[in-house]
């Protein structure tokens, strides 16, 4: 039994409209809801520079991933921060609008030791210079 040409007018409207549904659904469902995170200690302006050199030379490292955290514990919600950003060729990476306060700097490097350490950032365009070591070798 074939359909009629009825028939096969509603399956394509019908096609059209759940195909406009699901471009609608995805295009909101990548738009971020969730307003930014208004922490008080943070400032618009505000630029972090972390430096990240390595070796007996102090060479730059490039292409470093920076993790910078922070965690506002209050009563009923935390608050976070969280920014992933990689040093470029001089081995600097830059972190707009960054909170003030006690931060932690990750920094992972391949063929670097891994370096963490809590920070107390109370300047505004403050700058953190980071060594990092050969990790030991296992023989």
């Amino acid at each position: 039994m074939e359909p009629t040409m009825r028939t096969k007018h509603a399956q394509v409207w019908m096609m059209m409209v759940f195909g406009m549904l699901a471009v609608a659904t995805c295009v909101w469902a990548q738009q971020d809801k969730t307003p930014p995170a208004k922490n008080t200690a943070s400032v618009a302006g505000n630029r972090l520079t972390i430096e990240v050199s390595g070796g007996d030379q102090d060479k730059p490292i490039e292409n470093a991933s920076v993790y910078v955290k922070t965690v506002e514990e209050h009563r009923m919600k935390d608050k976070k921060f969280e920014v992933n950003v990689k040093t470029n060729m001089q081995g600097v990476a830059h972190v707009p609008d960054a909170p003030s306060g006690r931060v932690l700097i990750q920094i992972v490097a391949e063929g670097w030791k891994t370096y963490g350490h809590w920070y107390d950032v109370t300047d505004q365009n403050q700058v953190i210079k980071v060594h990092l070591e050969r990790p030991p070798k296992w023989y």
